[in-house]
């Protein structure tokens, strides 16, 4: 009796890892291209990107005619407006090497910020195929060492999931 049960013990894990295991792939990064949402973050962020140049361009541009009114004017002026000058030109000249990372930053937390539906999206798709197709594991392509030809391609369904063709 003892020995029937060390045997059940042996192999009561063997019969546990014994199920079966289903992987399938699912490129991720095609999907998001193909959605409807990420055309519209794309025209957003290119909106976004073009304020901020507009906005640079008018920096740039101010900074240019006042300094080159100064340089035209420094003869003339008096030194206590030639002082003032000069700070008035350094100091648009801080605001515009300020601007850039800020913008920059700007920039990238939009960008965060309409991604994160999109991911969040997907990533509710993928669950849901996951979950009515009985897989184990579904892997993004990208991220793979190796890939057998026989391998589930769950993409299809996630854009089916998704509303996309």
């Amino acid at each position: 009796m003892k020995k029937l049960l060390v045997l059940c013990l042996i192999f009561l894990p063997l019969t546990l890892f014994a199920q079966e295991v289903k992987i399938a792939i699912v490129n991720t990064g095609e999907i998001i291209t193909l959605m409807p949402e990420f055309s519209d973050m794309e025209r957003k962020m290119a909106d976004l990107n073009a304020q901020y140049e507009k906005e640079f361009k008018i920096m740039n541009d101010e900074y240019t005619k006042k300094y080159s009114e100064y340089v035209a004017q420094q003869d003339s002026l008096t030194e206590n407006i030639k002082l003032r000058r000069q700070q008035d030109i350094q100091d648009l000249e801080t605001r515009i090497q300020n601007y850039v990372p800020e913008a920059q930053q700007a920039i990238q937390r939009q960008q965060e910020a309409l991604f994160a539906p999109i991911q969040e999206k997907l990533q509710n798709a993928i669950k849901v195929v996951g979950d009515e197709k009985g897989y184990t594991y579904i892997l993004n392509p990208q991220a793979l060492l190796y890939r057998s030809d026989n391998a589930i391609d769950a993409t299809t369904f996630v854009k089916e999931k998704l509303g996309i063709k």
